[in-house]
């Protein structure tokens, strides 16, 4: 696989953390520090701060996302936010399937398709989060489970639109625990994704796929991380939050 053949993209998860005040802030420090970027660089916010994000980031190099989508373009559905709502804000991306999403809102492989068709049906480019558990993991089935998680993911989802489509390896035993998956490890499952995609949509498609890897990149780890062929980028959680540390591995993915 040519890695120069697709984008690095470095994208920060912040999850439920920072209010508007507060990401105004945090964004002033970012732009400094990611100014000089060779990759793609992603905020996601919480909804509550995606109207300062989008328009703190005019003119600069960050590109801002949502931490979800609802599937639906409108309705009864109390607290959800539709893609076209995003989209209106001026918002480019949206993770779907986060393994907190998953496990703490009962979302499943189905509603997380159905959120990602919904979001590039609007315009929307979509993060989706595939990983196995410490558990699924011991009993060996981690190819087997992140094959499936993507497949499910992508029914329906035309070649064309997987231009769109960004896929985050993200494995749930390794999500703010502080353990990492070895950059051989991380490099095997994005390989194995990589594999799936180019079953569903032929090696042309495959090799322009952004495939990142998410469970605890930081700045001490990013380089060796990023270095391995199907390793592309970073869904990054805590690190995201700390201007230098962001800053460090969005270097690590412009080399």
């Amino acid at each position: 696989m040519d890695k120069a053949k697709r984008k690095a993209i470095i994208a920060g998860n912040w999850k439920m953390n920072k209010t508007a005040t507060e990401a105004a802030e945090l964004i002033d420090a970012l732009i400094p520090a990611v100014k000089d970027a060779d990759c793609e660089v992603v905020i996601c916010t919480p909804f509550t701060s995606l109207v300062t994000a989008v328009e703190k980031c005019k003119g600069t190099n960050i590109h801002v996302g949502a931490e979800n989508v609802h599937f639906e373009k409108s309705g009864a559905y109390t607290g959800e936010i539709s893609a076209d709502m995003l989209v209106d804000l001026g918002v480019e991306y949206v993770i779907v399937g986060h393994s907190e999403r998953r496990q703490y809102f009962a979302e499943t492989d189905v509603t997380v398709n159905k959120r990602a068709r919904a979001a590039l049906a609007a315009g929307l480019k979509v993060i989706v989060c595939v990983g196995e558990s410490l558990e699924q993991r011991e009993q060996g089935v981690t190819e087997e489970l992140v094959r499936m998680q993507t497949k499910i993911a992508l029914l329906g989802v035309t070649a064309e639109e997987m231009k769109n489509v960004v896929i985050a390896y993200e494995p749930v035993w390794a999500i703010g625990t502080g353990r990492t998956a070895t950059s051989d490890q991380a490099q095997e499952v994005c390989a194995s994704i990589r594999k799936v995609l180019g079953e569903l949509y032929g090696e042309t498609v495959a090799e322009g796929v952004t495939v990142q890897y998410g469970g605890s990149m930081n700045a001490g780890n990013a380089d060796e991380l990023l270095s391995k062929p199907d390793v592309d980028g970073g869904l990054i959680g805590g690190a995201s939050l700390k201007a230098d540390a962001f800053g460090t591995i969005v270097a690590a993915a412009s080399k």
